[in-house]
């Protein structure tokens, strides 16, 4: 039986390319050898897409993600401003993109894929695009009947109309000053003061033009785990314990491993089977599919509130999103491995409904036949 060949696309010109590296470099040490032969898609910050197939077993004893980088540039562009040939990508009998944030996660490069016609991991192109844009994804489970954090956004032409006062006055202090299309906490500020409310602006309008306000809520990060595309399943709850009772920033998560993960999370059962459903109503309100990882706020009276979905997220040795079906009962190589299957079902599924041997004009005069 052959082998499917299975292209894992990671780095990008998004904020979290070094962190996609890490992630595409796991998948890749743990796919089933047995059933699949990997070849690495790395496109570099720039947005030159490189193609080989790299021994990442020798690649990951080097901790400079700097000489990571240094090294993929060696090989051949595969898809480029100079070189548009895309005949490399259409080799892959499934793609694995694990590309975080802008371009990788919001659609853009969904899009592509569909557009070839290549089956891929995850949630296509609105769920990912939905999920990208907090205000959009707040917005749709706020009108489905599921608790969110109160909000309000602002895009940068109506900066002027920011009024610290009134904001004070909806949300009280502290509140959060966020960008509405970036992961792991890139962009976010904690304001506590007048005197660094502007800067808290500025900060999260160089990330995006436009940016979300919602106030701190005081309680225990939990977050759950979706795997299945028509009849998901829903890990156990994990929980994030931060050590100095701070905000889960990107420092924390990836650069001083200051946070501690607690899995399954102490809460009873009863909060645990509510987490849980609501976690399988948002990746079916927002018709995500493969994988995606929901966060939630619990606090001391035990209001649930939806923090934020993720349909792409990360997938290190130590990301929750593993962690969390490992404790499930599904180890890391289970996990690539039924991500794969999933991405080749839903893609023979949805080929169902395109007809490229006909044309809407054959259509209606059958229908008038």
């Amino acid at each position: 039986m052959s082998k499917l060949c299975v292209g894992i696309i990671c780095g990008g010109r998004s904020l979290e390319h070094e962190i996609s590296l890490k992630s595409a470099m796991c998948i890749a040490q743990s796919i089933d050898t047995c059933r699949f032969e990997v070849m690495i898609l790395w496109i570099d910050k720039k947005g030159c897409w490189y193609l080989k197939n790299i021994n990442f077993d020798t690649l990951f004893c080097y901790k400079d993600d700097t000489y990571i980088s240094i090294l993929l540039q060696s090989y051949p562009h595969c898809f480029s401003s100079n070189t548009k040939n895309i005949n490399d990508l259409l080799r892959f009998d499934v793609i694995f993109p694990i590309i975080h944030g802008t371009s990788g996660e919001d659609g853009a490069l969904q899009g592509l894929l569909c557009m070839m016609n290549i089956p891929f991991v995850g949630s296509h192109i609105l769920s990912s695009s939905i999920g990208m844009d907090k205000d959009v994804s707040k917005r749709l489970l706020r009108d489905s009947g599921l608790s969110v954090v109160p909000f309000k956004t602002f895009l940068v032409n109506d900066r002027h109309k920011i009024d610290f006062d009134d904001l004070v006055s909806t949300f009280r202090l502290p509140f959060f000053v966020k960008p509405v299309n970036q992961g792991s906490s890139i962009g976010v500020s904690k304001v506590t003061n007048r005197k660094y409310f502007n800067q808290a602006l500025v900060k999260a309008f160089y990330f995006s033009h436009k940016i979300l306000i919602e106030p701190a809520i005081i309680g225990r990060e939990l977050e759950c785990g979706v795997l299945g595309n028509d009849n998901p399943e829903v890990s156990v709850c994990g929980e994030i314990i931060l050590s100095n009772n701070n905000f889960y920033t990107y420092y924390n998560k990836y650069i001083a491993h200051d946070v501690q993960i607690s899995i399954p999370a102490l809460v009873n059962d009863l909060i645990s089977d509510e987490i849980r459903s609501i976690t399988l109503r948002v990746f079916q309100v927002l018709n995500c599919s493969g994988m995606a990882r929901v966060d939630f706020f619990l606090t001391s009276d035990n209001q649930i509130f939806v923090n934020e979905v993720n349909t792409l997220p990360g997938f290190t040795y130590n990301s929750m999103y593993p962690k969390l079906w490992e404790i499930s009962g599904l180890n890391f190589q289970k996990l690539v491995t039924k991500l794969i299957e999933l991405a080749l079902d839903l893609h023979d599924k949805n080929n169902c409904f395109y007809h490229a041997d006909g044309s809407l004009l054959n259509y209606f005069r059958h229908e008038r036949i």
